[in-house]
């Protein structure tokens, strides 16, 4: 992820994972977002996966535990640290999303922006990330991307004009990473395909 803003709220590596362990060991469903996107990969009949703003790997890692391709990009060093302890097989790079560069080369069937990483952005660099993120799809690959809709942050209709100006169109939009459908709220799940 990108910058400031995410630096100073968001949880570090060990205190996210510990959250994420006590949801699953009460029951819940941790892996809603790995669900949706198995689906949409094999019905495309894709591989690859780049978890952009990956965190301490959560996602990405059940997606390789499902048999895929991935790869993850982070600002964070403590929370790929976290990434690589669980899954040092996996290549797990720190850069900016801002900022790619040729930190990750791609192309990707599918890119995910889970964790809300859209609102963790530093403000107005939205569009440059969905840029770079778009330059590493694969044509007809998939942008998923699930955040909280906030009035204080990325509008949705925003984000959509930014995801058309990096040429993306949107194909999907629910509500949860459980496909209920989308009529305004406060999170959305968005899929948009390249080209």
């Amino acid at each position: 992820m990108s910058n400031r803003w995410q630096k100073s709220t968001a949880p570090r590596g060990d205190d996210y994972d510990a959250r994420w362990r006590s949801l699953a060991e009460s029951g819940q469903n941790i892996h809603g977002e790995a669900d949706l996107v198995e689906q949409l990969m094999r019905d495309a009949g894709a591989e690859s996966v780049l978890d952009a703003g990956c965190g301490t790997g959560r996602v990405g890692i059940e997606l390789a535990r499902r048999g895929f391709s991935v790869a993850g990009v982070d600002a964070d060093a403590g929370m790929l640290s976290a990434a690589r302890r669980k899954a040092p097989d996996l290549p797990w790079v720190q850069a900016d999303l801002a900022a790619l560069g040729a930190a990750m080369p791609g192309p990707f069937d599918l890119v995910l922006l889970a964790g809300n990483v859209m609102i963790f952005l530093e403000p107005g660099t939205e569009a440059q990330v969905l840029a770079g993120v778009t330059a590493r799809l694969a044509p007809g690959g998939l942008l998923v991307a699930g955040f909280s809709l906030r009035p204080d942050r990325l509008p949705i209709e925003r984000y959509d004009e930014l995801a058309e100006q990096a040429g993306l169109a949107l194909v999907s939009r629910w509500s949860t990473w459980d496909r209920q459908s989308f009529a305004g709220g406060d999170y959305a799940v968005s899929v948009h395909r390249n080209g």
